[in-house]
């Protein structure tokens, strides 16, 4: 789903996502995966475009759901995070990550897929709430 920062559709599309995730077959765990593909020289400003996608790792595309769509993830190197909390605060995780941890690492940021490793029983209103956070870098 195309969105921006100041046009985010994350609460629409998981909503539409998990009434209907029982449907996907072969997953290879309980967990969800927030995908982010940003493209070539995105910037962080609030109308930048980019695509989201609410999605479960599988071992095989054989049997996709009507109205669902395959995708096969890059791979490469990536900074794990994790942030704790609800998701209201992973602004401060993020500024963390690309203000302070990026700048100051060996590391340059990839444009490859971002995502999120969200538990089974996520939910983004828990203050304990826990999500790892993979962000693409080369060196």
């Amino acid at each position: 789903m195309g969105m921006s920062l100041s046009n985010n559709k994350t609460r629409e599309l998981w909503q539409q996502f998990m009434p209907r995730r029982a449907e996907v077959k072969n997953r290879l765990t309980a967990d969800f995966i927030s995908m982010q593909k940003y493209g070539e020289n995105w910037n962080f400003s609030p109308d930048a475009l980019f695509e989201k996608w609410a999605t479960v790792e599988v071992s095989s595309f054989a049997e996709v759901p009507p109205k669902m769509e395959t995708y096969l993830l890059q791979g490469g190197k990536y900074a794990v995070f994790i942030h704790c909390g609800p998701a209201s605060a992973a602004a401060e995780t993020m500024q963390y990550i690309f203000g302070q941890w990026l700048p100051q690492s060996l590391y340059i940021l990839d444009s490859r897929e971002h995502f999120e490793v969200l538990p089974e029983r996520y939910s983004p209103v828990d203050p304990n709430a826990t999500e790892e956070i993979w962000v693409p870098v080369r060196v």
